[in-house]
């Protein structure tokens, strides 16, 4: 049974409210700092950390009036706290909070994305191991090429949802950067003591040279990786597709009881979760465009990348943690078709074994450009008719007789010459 799946955990981070409490954690962490080195009362702290709170909607109220957010959200806090309240932001400017808070966003996002994609990445361990031995046609430009094994098909996606599961631990590090450096980034009016603390207790690292901003190379890099995830998924979602076709059918998504797949054809079993997944891919990738707009900004700072941030990294963290839910609840119920894949490989007589008679040719002492031109004719002879058998054809030509034996023609035929150094892969990722 296919979960149905909402996006509570991901899109709550992502909430006016969520933002509000990591600018708090940011404000409180600085004063903890400032108090730990002896700059305000740690009286004030305590004070601070009882009473401080915040509302969303008086925020939105004050901003209303002062065009500045964070400015809206001290004011708002100091309702709260009164007095003590002169100790909050001290030295600070607003990128400080933002920019610090945004990391501690960011982080926790990825480590969701991080949890959904080790799902993707066992459940698809598990469909590998259980068709290991499933012989399937392998096919590049879209043409039956030689066989394989479904399994084999995906041990490569395993690697490449692992080499994204490697990327992404990267830059999750490379993204717990904060900075509490104050206005251009000098430190003017704030120790670099205070940052290093500030940022240990928030699990960040302070930014080795800030300006007003933390440079949004870092960012571009997170979007990125995120596309580059979508970008995979795409492609596992697109081979999906078209082993669908109904001319192929060798998998199909899931149907559930009581689906319907068109409203004017009844027969229709559509791949609508790889369609929307291909779709949403497009997304995540226009993205990683705006994200690397983001870097060049004026002097020590502008805004003009915040207003693409507030659109651009909720939507390119929900976006990839929703498709990977999509994706391993795709992999996890999609139904195989052994029959039709041995149906369409030996389609033609076994064409696609061509190869395997041209190099026991070739053993045998024939020239390989006369094997090829042997191979290639019976080959097309057989493509070019609706029941066309190469295996026939090679069996009756007299040039292949003269070389060949019965027995060397049959062996020429066995998909297990194909599949015999698999296990090496296999061994590789674990399977």
């Amino acid at each position: 049974m296919i979960e149905r799946y909402t996006l509570p955990e991901m899109g709550a981070l992502w909430t006016d409210a969520y933002k509000f409490q990591t600018w708090l954690q940011v404000e409180i962490a600085v004063c903890e700092a400032q108090a730990q080195l002896g700059y305000i009362p740690r009286e004030a702290v305590a004070e601070i950390k009882a009473k401080a709170n915040f509302d969303p909607e008086r925020i939105l109220e004050i901003e209303a009036e002062v065009r500045h957010d964070v400015i809206a959200f001290l004011t708002n806090v100091n309702e709260y706290v009164g007095d003590a309240g002169r100790y909050i932001h001290l030295g600070m400017t607003s990128s400080d909070v933002l920019d610090t808070a945004l990391a501690v966003q960011m982080v926790a996002s990825l480590d969701l994305i991080l949890r959904r994609l080790e799902d993707l990445i066992e459940a698809i361990r598990k469909r590998a191991g259980e068709h290991r031995y499933t012989v399937m046609i392998g096919r590049s430009h879209g043409i039956h090429a030689e066989p394989m094994t479904f399994g084999f098909k995906l041990a490569g996606w395993l690697a490449e949802a692992l080499r994204n599961q490697e990327r992404l631990q990267s830059v999750r590090k490379n993204i717990a950067v904060g900075k509490i450096s104050g206005a251009v980034g000098t430190y003017a009016n704030i120790e670099p003591r205070v940052e290093a603390l500030a940022c240990e207790s928030l699990g960040l690292r302070p930014d080795a040279a800030s300006t007003q901003v933390v440079s949004r190379d870092i960012h571009a890099e997170y979007v990125q990786q995120l596309a580059l995830l979508a970008a995979s998924i795409e492609r596992f979602a697109v081979e999906i597709r078209n082993l669908q076709k109904t001319d192929v059918l060798e998998v199909e998504e899931y149907f559930s009881k009581g689906q319907k797949g068109s409203s004017a054809m009844p027969h229709k079993r559509n791949p609508i979760r790889s369609e929307r997944l291909t779709g949403m891919a497009r997304m995540v990738r226009s993205y990683a465009v705006a994200a690397v707009e983001n870097v060049a900004l004026w002097h020590e700072r502008d805004i003009s990348h915040s207003s693409v941030e507030r659109v651009m990294l909720p939507d390119a963290c929900i976006i990839t943690h929703f498709m990977l839910v999509e994706m391993t609840e795709l992999v996890k119920n999609l139904l195989v078709y052994p029959d039709n894949m041995a149906r369409n490989m030996n389609c033609y007589g076994g064409v696609v074994f061509s190869q395997r008679v041209m190099l026991t040719l070739v053993e045998k002492g024939v020239r390989r450009e006369e094997a090829y031109k042997i191979v290639q004719e019976n080959a097309h002879i057989a493509w070019n008719k609706l029941d066309g058998n190469f295996r026939d054809l090679i069996t009756q030509d007299a040039r292949v007789k003269e070389k060949l034996s019965p027995q060397e023609i049959e062996a020429c035929f066995n998909p297990q010459h194909h599949l015999q150094h698999l296990d090496e892969v296999y061994q590789r990722l674990g399977i």
